[in-house]
C-alpha cells in the first residue's frame, strides 16, 4: 500500500504444496452438500470423508452506492497496489480512511492503514499540506478487545494528528464531487479515499443451508465442528459469539490456530492416536504505526465477561518481530 514491499516478497506459489502430498484444485466453489460432504468446483463434484470449509468472507463494496467508484481498498492485493499508485500521484489535500461497516477482517487494519499512510505523507514532505481523517462505523477501535485496548489504540492514532470520527457509517459516496454521506446525517469531502468494504459470507454458504441467519457458519467454539457430521469450518467464514455480545474477530491468527486444532482432531479420528485438541480463543497481532515501529497485542478472547487483552506500546523491536514472523511462517509452510 505504501510501496515499501512488493507482492513477490510476501507471497508464495501454491504449487509448492504439491511435494507435501497436497492436491490443489483451483476454481469456483459452486455448491456444498454438507450432508454428503461434497463440493462442486468448476462443474466437478468432489466427495470427502472430512470436509473443512475455509472460504473466508467476501468483500461487497457494491452495497454502498459509489464506494467502489470513489475510492480504493487496501484489503486486496490489486486494491493495495491501486492505493500505492494513487498515493504516488497525491500532492496534498484530504486523505480519508473509512470502515464501511462495524465488523470486518483484522480489527486493527484500518487504524494501521491510517498511521502508515500518515507516515508515508511525512516521508514525502506532504504532511503539512494534508489532512488525514479516519471515519469509523464502529464506536471505537478494536472494541472486541475491551475498553482499555480500544482507548490505547485511539490514542496511538490521534497522537499522529489523525482526525478520528467514530460512529460514522457510510451510506453513499459521490465520486464526481468527492463527497461522503453518512447514516448519521453528516457529510464530508475528500481528495483521496481509502476504505474497508462491507463483508458478507460467500453466497455458496449463505444459500446452501450451511450458514446461520446472518450468513456465517455456526461452529463449536473449541472444536470448530458444524452441526453436520465430520464437517468443520474455520477462519473468517465462521461466526463465534463472545460473552460481551460481539463475535470473535475475523483474523488470520485465529484461522491458523483453528486449522491446527481441526487437523489434529481429524488425524486423531483417522489414526486413533494422539490427544484431542481444542481452540482456546487466544490470539495476538502486531499493530503497525509507521516509521518502522509497531505495537503488539494479545491475549484470550474467550475470557468472560470480557476478553483479557494486553496492548504493548509501539517500538522498533515489535516491527522487526513482525517481519521475522512473516519470513519464518513462509519458510515453514512454503
Amino acid at each position: 500500500m505504501t510501496g515499501q514491499r512488493s507482492a513477490e516478497s510476501v507471497s508464495r506459489p501454491l504449487t509448492r504444496l504439491g511435494p507435501k502430498g497436497i492436491e490443489v484444485v483451483r476454481g469456483d466453489v459452486q455448491a456444498i452438500d454438507q450432508v454428503r460432504r461434497a463440493a462442486t468446483v468448476n462443474g466437478r463434484t468432489w466427495t470427502a470423508d472430512f470436509l473443512i470449509v475455509a472460504l473466508g468472507a467476501d468483500f461487497t463494496p457494491e452495497v454502498v452506492p459509489g464506494l467502489a467508484e470513489g475510492g480504493r481498498t487496501f484489503c486486496t492485493l490489486p486494491g493495495a497496489e491501486a492505493v500505492r499508485d494513487a498515493l504516488a500521484q497525491f500532492t496534498g489535500g484530504r486523505l480519508v480512511i473509512l470502515t464501511a461497516e462495524p465488523a470486518y477482517k483484522c480489527p486493527a487494519a484500518p487504524y494501521e492503514a491510517a498511521m502508515l499512510l500518515e507516515s508515508a505523507l511525512r516521508r514525502r514532505g506532504l504532511r503539512a499540506h494534508s489532512e488525514v481523517a479516519l471515519y469509523a462505523a464502529e464506536p471505537g477501535p478494536m472494541g472486541v478487545a475491551g475498553p482499555a485496548v480500544s482507548a490505547a489504540l485511539r490514542q496511538m492514532v490521534e497522537a499522529k494528528g489523525i482526525r478520528y470520527f467514530p460512529q460514522h457509517q457510510i451510506s453513499q459516496v459521490d465520486a464526481s464531487s468527492r463527497r461522503l454521506t453518512f447514516t448519521n446525517g453528516h457529510d464530508a469531502g475528500y481528495d483521496l479515499l481509502v476504505y474497508v468494504p462491507p463483508h458478507r459470507a460467500p453466497a455458496v454458504v449463505r444459500e446452501g443451508g450451511l450458514g446461520a441467519e446472518n450468513g456465517w457458519i455456526p461452529v463449536d467454539r473449541h472444536t470448530l465442528a458444524t452441526r453436520f457430521d465430520r464437517v468443520y469450518a474455520i477462519g473468517d467464514v465462521t461466526g463465534i459469539p463472545l460473552k460481551l455480545g460481539k463475535p470473535l474477530p475475523k483474523a488470520g491468527v485465529f484461522a491458523h490456530a483453528q486449522a491446527e486444532v481441526v487437523a489434529r482432531n481429524v488425524a486423531r479420528e483417522i489414526t486413533g492416536r494422539g490427544s484431542p485438541a481444542a481452540f482456546d480463543g487466544r490470539g495476538q497481532c502486531f499493530v503497525e504505526t509507521g516509521d518502522g515501529r509497531a505495537g503488539f497485542g494479545g491475549g484470550s478472547f474467550y475470557t468472560e465477561p470480557l476478553p483479557q487483552i494486553t496492548l504493548h506500546r509501539a517500538a522498533r523491536h515489535w516491527h522487526v518481530g513482525k517481519v521475522l514472523f512473516e519470513k519464518s511462517w513462509l519458510w515453514r509452510w512454503f
